[in-house]
Protein backbone atom coordinates (compact mmCIF):
# COMPACT_ATOMS: atom_id res chain seq x y z
CA UNK A 1 0.00 0.00 0.00
CA UNK A 2 1.40 3.41 -1.08
CA UNK A 3 4.67 1.71 -2.06
CA UNK A 4 4.42 3.41 -5.47
CA UNK A 5 5.03 6.80 -3.83
CA UNK A 6 8.47 8.25 -3.04
CA UNK A 7 9.62 7.37 0.48
CA UNK A 8 9.36 10.94 1.81
CA UNK A 9 5.86 11.48 0.41
CA UNK A 10 4.64 8.10 1.67
CA UNK A 11 6.07 8.75 5.14
CA UNK A 12 4.42 12.17 5.40
CA UNK A 13 1.04 10.94 4.13
CA UNK A 14 1.01 7.90 6.42
CA UNK A 15 2.02 10.04 9.40
CA UNK A 16 -0.74 12.58 8.73
CA UNK A 17 -3.37 9.87 8.32
CA UNK A 18 -2.33 8.10 11.54
CA UNK A 19 -2.06 11.33 13.53
CA UNK A 20 -5.31 12.69 12.12
CA UNK A 21 -7.31 9.59 13.09
CA UNK A 22 -5.83 9.46 16.63
CA UNK A 23 -6.36 13.16 17.28
CA UNK A 24 -9.89 13.11 15.87
CA UNK A 25 -10.98 10.28 18.18
CA UNK A 26 -9.25 11.89 21.17
CA UNK A 27 -11.04 15.19 20.63
CA UNK A 28 -14.27 13.37 19.78
CA UNK A 29 -14.13 11.83 23.26
CA UNK A 30 -13.95 15.31 24.81
CA UNK A 31 -16.74 16.52 22.52
CA UNK A 32 -19.17 13.68 23.26
CA UNK A 33 -18.51 13.88 27.01
CA UNK A 34 -19.11 17.64 26.91
CA UNK A 35 -22.41 17.08 25.13
CA UNK A 36 -23.34 14.46 27.75
CA UNK A 37 -22.53 16.80 30.66
CA UNK A 38 -24.32 19.72 28.92
CA UNK A 39 -21.22 21.78 28.22
CA UNK A 40 -21.34 23.75 24.99
CA UNK A 41 -18.46 23.21 22.56
CA UNK A 42 -17.43 26.41 20.79
CA UNK A 43 -14.91 24.84 18.37
CA UNK A 44 -13.85 21.38 17.19
CA UNK A 45 -10.63 21.72 15.19
CA UNK A 46 -8.41 19.18 13.47
CA UNK A 47 -5.11 20.96 13.01
CA UNK A 48 -3.93 24.38 14.08
CA UNK A 49 -3.67 27.76 12.43
CA UNK A 50 -5.82 29.18 9.68
CA UNK A 51 -8.80 27.05 8.66
CA UNK A 52 -8.83 25.36 5.26
CA UNK A 53 -12.53 24.64 5.70
CA UNK A 54 -15.01 25.39 8.46
CA UNK A 55 -18.72 25.20 9.11
CA UNK A 56 -21.09 25.71 12.01
CA UNK A 57 -23.65 23.13 13.06
CA UNK A 58 -27.12 23.87 14.40
CA UNK A 59 -25.88 23.77 18.01
CA UNK A 60 -23.44 26.61 17.37
CA UNK A 61 -20.25 24.53 17.29
CA UNK A 62 -17.71 25.57 14.68
CA UNK A 63 -16.02 22.60 12.98
CA UNK A 64 -12.59 23.43 11.50
CA UNK A 65 -9.99 21.72 9.35
CA UNK A 66 -6.83 23.77 9.77
CA UNK A 67 -3.73 23.91 7.58
CA UNK A 68 -1.18 22.73 10.21
CA UNK A 69 -2.17 19.04 10.62
CA UNK A 70 -0.15 18.35 13.78
CA UNK A 71 -2.86 17.86 16.37
CA UNK A 72 -6.18 19.45 17.13
CA UNK A 73 -8.35 20.72 19.93
CA UNK A 74 -11.85 21.12 21.31
CA UNK A 75 -12.62 24.57 22.72
CA UNK A 76 -15.15 24.24 25.51
CA UNK A 77 -17.46 27.14 26.31
CA UNK A 78 -15.97 29.09 29.20
CA UNK A 79 -13.06 26.68 29.74
CA UNK A 80 -11.19 29.65 31.23
CA UNK A 81 -13.15 31.98 33.54
CA UNK A 82 -14.63 34.87 31.59
CA UNK A 83 -13.01 37.50 33.79
CA UNK A 84 -9.59 36.23 32.61
CA UNK A 85 -10.54 36.24 28.92
CA UNK A 86 -9.50 39.25 26.79
CA UNK A 87 -12.43 41.55 26.11
CA UNK A 88 -12.12 41.13 22.34
CA UNK A 89 -12.40 37.34 22.62
CA UNK A 90 -15.38 37.19 24.95
CA UNK A 91 -18.61 35.62 23.77
CA UNK A 92 -22.03 35.70 25.32
CA UNK A 93 -22.16 33.22 28.14
CA UNK A 94 -24.57 30.32 27.67
CA UNK A 95 -26.36 29.82 30.95
CA UNK A 96 -25.81 26.33 32.37
CA UNK A 97 -23.44 25.31 29.53
CA UNK A 98 -20.19 26.90 30.74
CA UNK A 99 -17.33 24.51 31.51
CA UNK A 100 -15.79 26.32 34.47
CA UNK A 101 -19.15 26.59 36.23
CA UNK A 102 -19.80 22.84 36.07
CA UNK A 103 -19.24 20.59 39.13
CA UNK A 104 -15.74 19.17 39.41
CA UNK A 105 -16.98 15.66 38.55
CA UNK A 106 -18.46 16.87 35.25
CA UNK A 107 -15.23 18.63 34.34
CA UNK A 108 -13.20 15.53 35.20
CA UNK A 109 -15.46 13.36 33.01
CA UNK A 110 -15.04 15.70 30.04
CA UNK A 111 -11.25 15.80 30.43
CA UNK A 112 -10.83 12.04 30.98
CA UNK A 113 -13.00 11.20 27.96
CA UNK A 114 -10.19 12.00 25.50
CA UNK A 115 -7.79 9.28 26.71
CA UNK A 116 -10.73 6.90 27.19
CA UNK A 117 -11.67 7.43 23.53
CA UNK A 118 -8.13 6.47 22.48
CA UNK A 119 -8.28 3.28 24.58
CA UNK A 120 -11.62 2.41 22.97
CA UNK A 121 -10.24 3.14 19.49
CA UNK A 122 -7.28 0.83 20.13
CA UNK A 123 -9.56 -1.97 21.35
CA UNK A 124 -11.81 -1.60 18.29
CA UNK A 125 -8.85 -1.57 15.88
CA UNK A 126 -7.37 -4.70 17.46
CA UNK A 127 -10.81 -6.34 17.41
CA UNK A 128 -11.26 -5.48 13.74
CA UNK A 129 -7.92 -7.08 12.89
CA UNK A 130 -8.71 -10.22 14.89
CA UNK A 131 -12.11 -10.60 13.24
CA UNK A 132 -10.80 -10.11 9.68
CA UNK A 133 -7.13 -11.07 9.47
CA UNK A 134 -7.02 -13.19 12.63
CA UNK A 135 -5.24 -13.18 15.97
CA UNK A 136 -1.67 -14.52 16.11
CA UNK A 137 -1.36 -17.85 17.91
CA UNK A 138 1.75 -19.73 18.97
CA UNK A 139 3.83 -16.58 19.37
CA UNK A 140 5.93 -18.15 22.14
CA UNK A 141 6.63 -21.40 20.33
CA UNK A 142 10.38 -21.90 19.96
CA UNK A 143 11.83 -22.70 16.55
CA UNK A 144 15.59 -22.58 17.29
CA UNK A 145 17.63 -23.23 20.44
CA UNK A 146 21.24 -22.07 20.17
CA UNK A 147 23.85 -24.71 21.01
CA UNK A 148 25.44 -24.14 24.41
CA UNK A 149 22.89 -21.46 25.33
CA UNK A 150 21.18 -21.19 28.74
CA UNK A 151 18.00 -22.51 27.12
CA UNK A 152 19.73 -25.68 25.89
CA UNK A 153 21.43 -26.21 29.24
CA UNK A 154 18.04 -25.92 30.98
CA UNK A 155 16.50 -28.56 28.67
CA UNK A 156 14.36 -26.32 26.43
CA UNK A 157 13.79 -27.85 22.98
CA UNK A 158 12.63 -26.55 19.59
CA UNK A 159 8.85 -26.91 19.36
CA UNK A 160 8.30 -26.10 23.05
CA UNK A 161 5.78 -23.34 23.77
CA UNK A 162 6.59 -21.11 26.74
CA UNK A 163 3.49 -20.49 28.84
CA UNK A 164 4.76 -18.54 31.86
CA UNK A 165 7.92 -17.00 33.34
CA UNK A 166 8.18 -16.73 37.13
CA UNK A 167 4.45 -17.42 37.25
CA UNK A 168 3.66 -14.57 34.85
CA UNK A 169 1.62 -15.71 31.83
CA UNK A 170 3.16 -14.80 28.44
CA UNK A 171 1.45 -14.94 25.06
CA UNK A 172 3.89 -12.99 22.86
CA UNK A 173 7.61 -13.22 22.24
CA UNK A 174 8.14 -9.55 23.13
CA UNK A 175 6.67 -10.26 26.60
CA UNK A 176 9.21 -13.07 26.98
CA UNK A 177 12.05 -10.76 25.94
CA UNK A 178 10.97 -7.99 28.34
CA UNK A 179 10.97 -10.48 31.22
CA UNK A 180 14.35 -12.01 30.41
CA UNK A 181 16.37 -8.93 29.43
CA UNK A 182 16.67 -7.37 32.92
CA UNK A 183 17.43 -10.76 34.56
CA UNK A 184 20.92 -11.64 33.36
CA UNK A 185 22.46 -14.08 35.86
CA UNK A 186 19.19 -14.53 37.77
CA UNK A 187 17.25 -17.77 38.00
CA UNK A 188 13.94 -17.73 36.12
CA UNK A 189 11.16 -20.30 36.52
CA UNK A 190 9.82 -21.43 33.15
CA UNK A 191 6.56 -23.26 32.52
CA UNK A 192 6.22 -24.65 29.00
CA UNK A 193 4.13 -27.02 26.94
CA UNK A 194 5.74 -29.96 25.12
CA UNK A 195 3.67 -32.43 23.09
CA UNK A 196 0.50 -31.67 25.01
CA UNK A 197 1.96 -31.79 28.54
CA UNK A 198 3.22 -29.02 30.79
CA UNK A 199 6.81 -28.98 32.07
CA UNK A 200 8.42 -26.72 34.67
CA UNK A 201 12.15 -25.98 34.74
CA UNK A 202 14.67 -23.33 35.79
CA UNK A 203 16.94 -21.28 33.52
CA UNK A 204 19.58 -18.60 34.16
CA UNK A 205 19.77 -16.03 31.31
CA UNK A 206 23.26 -15.21 30.08
CA UNK A 207 24.51 -11.67 29.58
CA UNK A 208 24.43 -10.48 25.99
CA UNK A 209 28.01 -9.78 24.77
CA UNK A 210 28.77 -6.07 24.76
CA UNK A 211 26.18 -5.19 27.40
CA UNK A 212 28.56 -5.25 30.36
CA UNK A 213 27.79 -1.64 31.35
CA UNK A 214 24.04 -2.39 31.41
CA UNK A 215 23.58 -6.20 31.36
CA UNK A 216 20.92 -7.60 29.05
CA UNK A 217 19.74 -11.17 29.61
CA UNK A 218 19.36 -13.67 26.75
CA UNK A 219 18.22 -17.30 26.58
CA UNK A 220 19.50 -18.22 23.14
CA UNK A 221 16.16 -19.00 21.50
CA UNK A 222 14.21 -17.81 18.48
CA UNK A 223 10.45 -17.69 18.06
CA UNK A 224 8.61 -19.66 15.43
CA UNK A 225 6.14 -18.59 12.77
CA UNK A 226 2.79 -17.64 14.27
CA UNK A 227 -0.48 -18.80 12.78
CA UNK A 228 -3.51 -16.53 12.40
CA UNK A 229 -6.90 -17.56 13.77
CA UNK A 230 -10.03 -15.55 12.94
CA UNK A 231 -12.35 -14.81 15.84
CA UNK A 232 -16.08 -14.26 15.95
CA UNK A 233 -17.13 -10.63 16.64
CA UNK A 234 -17.74 -11.09 20.39
CA UNK A 235 -14.48 -12.96 20.94
CA UNK A 236 -12.65 -10.40 18.79
CA UNK A 237 -13.94 -7.49 20.88
CA UNK A 238 -12.88 -9.20 24.11
CA UNK A 239 -9.47 -10.05 22.63
CA UNK A 240 -9.12 -6.42 21.53
CA UNK A 241 -9.83 -5.23 25.08
CA UNK A 242 -7.32 -7.71 26.52
CA UNK A 243 -4.68 -6.70 23.96
CA UNK A 244 -5.22 -3.01 24.77
CA UNK A 245 -4.74 -3.76 28.47
CA UNK A 246 -1.62 -5.84 27.75
CA UNK A 247 -0.09 -3.10 25.58
CA UNK A 248 -0.89 -0.50 28.25
CA UNK A 249 0.77 -2.61 30.93
CA UNK A 250 3.81 -3.32 28.76
CA UNK A 251 4.17 0.39 27.96
CA UNK A 252 4.03 1.40 31.62
CA UNK A 253 6.50 -1.35 32.54
CA UNK A 254 8.84 -0.14 29.81
CA UNK A 255 8.64 3.45 31.07
CA UNK A 256 9.33 2.24 34.60
CA UNK A 257 12.38 0.34 33.37
CA UNK A 258 13.66 3.47 31.61
CA UNK A 259 13.23 5.52 34.79
CA UNK A 260 14.98 2.84 36.88
CA UNK A 261 17.83 2.53 34.38
CA UNK A 262 17.24 -1.13 33.47
CA UNK A 263 16.21 -0.15 29.95
CA UNK A 264 17.80 2.31 27.56
CA UNK A 265 16.05 5.66 27.17
CA UNK A 266 17.09 5.55 23.50
CA UNK A 267 13.88 3.61 22.89
CA UNK A 268 11.85 6.73 23.67
CA UNK A 269 10.70 8.02 20.28
CA UNK A 270 9.06 11.20 19.12
CA UNK A 271 7.23 12.51 16.06
CA UNK A 272 10.06 11.79 13.61
CA UNK A 273 10.23 8.13 14.60
CA UNK A 274 6.44 7.85 14.47
CA UNK A 275 6.54 9.27 10.94
CA UNK A 276 9.28 6.83 9.89
CA UNK A 277 7.46 3.82 11.35
CA UNK A 278 4.17 4.96 9.79
CA UNK A 279 5.83 5.14 6.38
CA UNK A 280 7.33 1.68 6.79
CA UNK A 281 3.98 0.24 7.91
CA UNK A 282 2.23 1.80 4.92
CA UNK A 283 4.52 -0.13 2.55
CA UNK A 284 3.60 -3.43 4.22
CA UNK A 285 -0.17 -3.05 3.86
CA UNK A 286 -3.28 -2.03 5.72
CA UNK A 287 -2.93 -4.61 8.53
CA UNK A 288 0.46 -3.37 9.82
CA UNK A 289 -0.73 0.24 9.50
CA UNK A 290 -3.91 -0.42 11.49
CA UNK A 291 -1.92 -2.35 14.11
CA UNK A 292 0.50 0.58 14.42
CA UNK A 293 -2.42 2.96 14.76
CA UNK A 294 -3.82 0.87 17.62
CA UNK A 295 -0.47 0.81 19.41
CA UNK A 296 -0.03 4.57 19.03
CA UNK A 297 -3.59 5.16 20.25
CA UNK A 298 -2.71 3.38 23.50
CA UNK A 299 0.47 5.44 23.78
CA UNK A 300 -1.43 8.68 23.20
CA UNK A 301 -3.98 7.75 25.87
CA UNK A 302 -1.29 6.92 28.43
CA UNK A 303 0.73 10.03 27.61
CA UNK A 304 -2.29 12.25 28.17
CA UNK A 305 -3.00 10.57 31.50
CA UNK A 306 0.45 11.38 32.90
CA UNK A 307 0.06 13.83 35.82
CA UNK A 308 1.76 16.66 33.93
CA UNK A 309 0.01 20.06 33.84
CA UNK A 310 -1.20 20.98 30.33
CA UNK A 311 -2.03 17.30 29.72
CA UNK A 312 -5.38 15.74 30.60
CA UNK A 313 -3.76 13.90 33.51
CA UNK A 314 -2.52 17.17 34.96
CA UNK A 315 -6.01 18.65 34.82
CA UNK A 316 -7.38 15.56 36.55
CA UNK A 317 -4.82 16.01 39.36
CA UNK A 318 -5.97 19.60 39.81
CA UNK A 319 -9.61 18.49 39.87
CA UNK A 320 -8.79 15.81 42.46
CA UNK A 321 -7.14 18.46 44.63
CA UNK A 322 -10.18 20.69 44.18
CA UNK A 323 -12.50 17.86 45.22
CA UNK A 324 -10.43 17.20 48.35
CA UNK A 325 -10.09 20.88 49.30
CA UNK A 326 -13.67 21.76 48.44
CA UNK A 327 -12.52 24.71 46.33
CA UNK A 328 -10.21 25.27 43.31
CA UNK A 329 -6.47 25.63 43.74
CA UNK A 330 -5.19 29.24 43.92
CA UNK A 331 -4.54 30.84 40.51
CA UNK A 332 -0.84 31.23 41.34
CA UNK A 333 -0.50 27.49 42.02
CA UNK A 334 -2.22 26.70 38.71
CA UNK A 335 0.03 29.12 36.85
CA UNK A 336 3.17 27.61 38.40
CA UNK A 337 1.94 24.11 37.60
CA UNK A 338 1.25 24.94 33.97
CA UNK A 339 4.66 26.57 33.53
CA UNK A 340 6.39 23.56 35.06
CA UNK A 341 4.33 21.22 32.89
CA UNK A 342 5.22 23.19 29.78
CA UNK A 343 8.92 22.92 30.65
CA UNK A 344 8.63 19.15 31.19
CA UNK A 345 6.86 18.66 27.86
CA UNK A 346 9.44 20.76 26.01
CA UNK A 347 12.25 18.67 27.56
CA UNK A 348 10.52 15.42 26.61
CA UNK A 349 9.94 16.68 23.07
CA UNK A 350 13.57 17.74 22.63
CA UNK A 351 14.90 14.50 24.12
CA UNK A 352 12.66 12.26 22.01
CA UNK A 353 13.42 14.28 18.88
CA UNK A 354 17.15 13.95 19.57
CA UNK A 355 16.67 10.18 19.89
CA UNK A 356 14.81 10.17 16.57
CA UNK A 357 17.57 12.07 14.81
CA UNK A 358 20.58 10.41 16.43
CA UNK A 359 19.37 6.80 16.41
CA UNK A 360 16.74 6.74 13.66
CA UNK A 361 16.75 6.91 9.90
CA UNK A 362 17.98 10.51 9.82
CA UNK A 363 20.95 9.61 11.99
CA UNK A 364 21.80 6.64 9.78
CA UNK A 365 21.51 8.86 6.68
CA UNK A 366 23.87 11.47 8.18
CA UNK A 367 26.28 8.72 9.27
CA UNK A 368 26.29 7.40 5.73
CA UNK A 369 27.14 10.84 4.37
CA UNK A 370 30.14 11.21 6.66
CA UNK A 371 31.27 7.63 6.07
Amino acid sequence: MLDFLPDAVRTILAFLVVLGVLVFFHELGHYLAARWRRVHVDTFSIGFGKAIASWQDRRGTQWRLAWIPLGGYVKLHGQAPFDETPEADRVAERSGQTFHNKPVLDRAIVVAAGPVANFLLAALLFAGLYATSGIPRGLTTISIVTAGSPAEQAGILPGDTILALDGEHVTRFDQLQRHIQPRAGQQVAVRLEREGREISLEVVPAMRPGSEAQPVGVLGIQGGQARLERLDPISAIWAGIVQTADVSKATLVGIGEMLSGTRSARELGGPIRIAEVSGEAATLGIVPLVNLMALLSVSLALLNLFPIPLLDGGHLVFYAAEAIRGRPLPPRALEFGFRAGFAVLICLFLFSTWNDIAHGGIGRWVAGLVG
